[in-house]
């Protein structure tokens, strides 16, 4: 009989002897069965596999893996939580200022050119919003080398929600500055992730205002107090990563405001290093001020540095201007501030607006040692990100000391000694890698900044929670806390 082989060619094969079909058939039955047990076998053996995979992760695959306990899962948000608030910003201009204008480069602004010899030489510099953080961060996070797409892997939940671009286009209007962040709780709250993890205690976002942006004592519709609610409702389960700290809900976090510098290498880093620690110093002092809040005088300690200041030839000062619906100062261009900070000693950080501002770590970048007058300014924030052995980096002057006994700010400081100065300028210099945002199209290789930092937070801090210890909605309990908090350090440098 001729039949075809393998390969198609046509070949003559010898008729089968009688009989010979039965027994065939039964072989044939036979080796189907095998071949289905053996189906059978391989495919659970696949999917016991893929269920390992699934629910052990990357970080159960042993010792050797560099993101075991670092693994981020991060939300594919509609679209409205994030990129349709961007792309709107042009509707609510007079809500925004100029900060629409300012997110380009990943979030950070217009490249700057050289000005004066401020930045020559130097890469990574831009124009760059204080209140840009939340397209930075994302974009960062978008690049994080232990991003998985496997939720039962990470170790930590990433919701990509821009609740500060959110609060600028809506934060005086009562009946729709609550609206998104409600809207991001039901469809959060309806995820496989939310439901099925910790409830929301091991999910994060960034909000790049400070948290009494987001805090308010009422939520109810009528209420007029300035914030949208997302500290006190929408939230309340999540870690939130803010410019400031309230110091009251527990779960807000305080991290770095963003700078002018995001380097693109560990070398952009250490050459800067380099340059502002070969500085020459020609002022004891100098402080960069913006208009003040409408508050009593007597109870307003930046009017009486101010004050200071002026009459004080060691003290170099730029007054900042703000234009009409701007938050941004414009009488002087980053490169004026930064070229101030870096011919100071000391840079004067006294309260504004709030407890903490911008030029604290604008400052810290150009080398020149922050002096303080509350202890909310930077000892009780960014706790992650600064030491805190807090004279090692600073000086400490309470703000009732100013105020009330009228102590003299360049008597304190002329009192520390050179050596013990030049001590405190190389703590701030190390700490510049931890209080600047690297630039989130590239990475830095052995070198950590404040996103990396804050990262390592927030794993810590759920790591913790997982543990088993006493949280309360993700709020840190009172060890939490440094000891001695408002313990008065000025007679380490006042003169006798």
């Amino acid at each position: 009989m001729n039949v075809a082989n393998s390969t198609g060619q046509l070949q003559t094969k010898p008729a089968r002897k009688a009989g010979g079909g039965a027994r065939s058939r039964r072989t044939t039955g036979a080796k189907g069965k095998g071949k289905s047990r053996f189906l059978t076998a391989l495919a659970v053996t696949a999917w016991t596999f893929y269920l390992y995979l699934h629910f052990s992760g990357p970080s159960g695959s042993g010792g050797g893996d560099p993101c075991r306990g670092r693994y981020i899962y991060m939300y594919n948000l509609p679209p409205r939580f994030n990129a349709d608030i961007i792309r709107d910003c042009r509707k609510t201009d007079d809500h925004w200022g100029d900060l629409c204008a300012s997110l380009s480069n990943a979030g950070l602004g217009r490249a700057l050119a050289d000005d004066g010899g401020v930045f020559t030489g130097e890469a990574g510099w831009y124009d760059t919003n204080q209140f840009a953080l939340d397209a930075i961060f994302h974009d960062r996070m978008k690049r994080y080398e232990c991003l998985t797409n496997r939720s039962s892997a990470a170790a930590a939940v990433f919701v990509p929600f821009y609740a500060g671009f959110d609060f600028a286009r809506y934060h005086d209007d009562g009946a729709a500055r609550d609206a998104a962040s409600t809207d991001l709780m039901v469809w959060l709250t309806g995820q496989f992730q939310w439901g099925r993890r910790m409830g929301g205690l091991d999910h994060f976002l960034v909000a790049g205002r400070t948290g009494f942006d987001f805090f308010r004592r009422g939520i109810s519709d009528v209420d007029t107090g300035r914030g949208n609610g997302l500290l006190m409702r929408a939230a309340r389960n999540m870690s939130v990563l803010v410019l400031e700290s309230t110091l009251r809900h527990g779960g807000d976090y305080a991290v770095p405001y963003p700078t002018y510098f995001h380097p693109r290498s560990d070398a952009d880093v250490l050459r800067w290093q380099d340059r502002v620690r070969g500085q020459r110093r020609t002022r004891l002092m100098a402080f960069v001020v913006a208009p003040g809040p409408d508050t009593p005088v007597n109870i307003r300690v930046r009017d009486h540095v101010i004050t200071q200041c002026k009459a004080s030839s060691a003290c170099a000062m730029l007054g900042c201007a703000r234009s009409p619906g701007s938050s941004r100062c414009h009488t002087h261009t980053p490169a004026n501030i930064m070229r101030l900070f870096q011919k100071a000693s000391f840079c004067l950080q006294p309260p504004g607006n709030s407890w903490t501002r911008r030029s604290v770590f604008d400052s810290m970048v150009a080398g020149c040692i922050p002096v303080f007058f509350h202890a909310a300014s930077a000892y009780r924030q960014y706790r992650w990100h600064l030491p805190k052995r807090h004279l090692d980096y600073s000086v400490y002057i309470p703000d009732a000391d100013v105020r009330e006994r009228n102590v003299s700010i360049e008597a304190v400081l002329r009192a520390i000694p050179p050596a013990t100065v030049e001590r405190m300028r190389e703590e701030v210099i190390k700490l510049i890698p931890t209080v600047i945002y690297a630039d989130p199209r590239s990475r830095l290789e052995t070198i950590k900044d404040a996103f990396d930092v804050a990262v390592e937070g927030i794993l810590n801090l759920v790591a913790r929670i997982k543990n088993g210890e006493e949280l309360d909605s993700g709020r840190p309990v009172s060890d939490d806390s440094p000891k001695n908090l408002y313990v008065s350090t000025e007679s380490t440098f006042r003169p006798k």
